[in-house]
């Protein structure tokens, strides 16, 4: 059964890998890097500064991003990793080295089930989901969760298994962490205006950019640039 399950797996990520050309190359090798995505970071904190202001209550939903984080990220990667030891497809222990189309000669880390990016990726997603309850915002997180997550498999460093594996435990950690914090706190807030809508703003205009810079360049340049090394 799970050997089954692995080799559908396997056949998934040839598939999806095997899409590729210069622009989504350089594309998804820049979606990847979590650099990049630091402006939207700070557009969520300032977003939530702007609905609780400064008062003890900010300081617990900061805590909440702090905790989810600090746990998405080391309960996949010093936690389950360790247990399972699953070689990434481009490593060269994984049993489809050979056909996995890699980019920038990046082959990642030795282990990688669950995927800490998607893992991340869908805490956050759903953790502003959660705080903020505006549908527009929740469709472009997720939507940007997606994508931030298939560029990992589209860069030959995870399986599908691995990102849905962490879109869940990412998912699972907001939830657990919000509703607990939920008894102690009311998420509601005094102040009627926010923007939160400028989280999906900063968001669009780095996907631009982002653009902008794939149809530009190609990846060898971009190799060379300090922050994609």
């Amino acid at each position: 059964m799970i050997e089954a399950l692995q080799n559908i797996d396997a056949s998934l990520m040839l598939w999806l890998n095997g899409f590729h050309n210069n622009f989504f190359d350089v594309f998804m090798f820049t979606v990847s890097n979590k650099l990049v995505w630091i402006p939207l970071d700070i557009s969520i904190f300032a977003v939530i500064v702007m609905r609780y202001g400064i008062k003890p209550k900010l300081l617990y939903i900061l805590a909440l991003f702090g905790i989810c984080f600090a746990c998405s990220d080391y309960v996949c990667a010093s936690v389950i990793r360790p247990i399972f030891c699953r070689p990434r497809p481009a490593n060269a222990d994984s049993p489809i080295y050979a056909l996995v189309h890699i980019v920038n000669n990046d082959r990642g880390g030795s282990y990688g089930f669950p995927s800490c990016h998607a893992a991340n990726s869908f805490m956050l997603a759903a953790l502003v989901s959660l705080v903020f309850r505006r549908r527009y915002l929740t469709i472009f997180m997720y939507i940007w969760a997606v994508i931030h997550s298939y560029s990992r498999i589209y860069l030959g460093l995870h399986y599908p298994g691995d990102i849905l594996t962490g879109a869940l435990l990412g998912t699972a950690i907001s939830f657990t962490f919000y509703y607990i914090i939920k008894r102690f706190i009311s998420y509601d807030s005094e102040k009627k205006t926010f923007y939160p809508y400028t989280i999906i703003y900063t968001g669009i205009a780095i996907f631009l950019i982002l653009i902008v810079i794939s149809c530009i360049f190609d990846i060898d340049f971009l190799s060379k640039t300090a922050m994609f090394r």
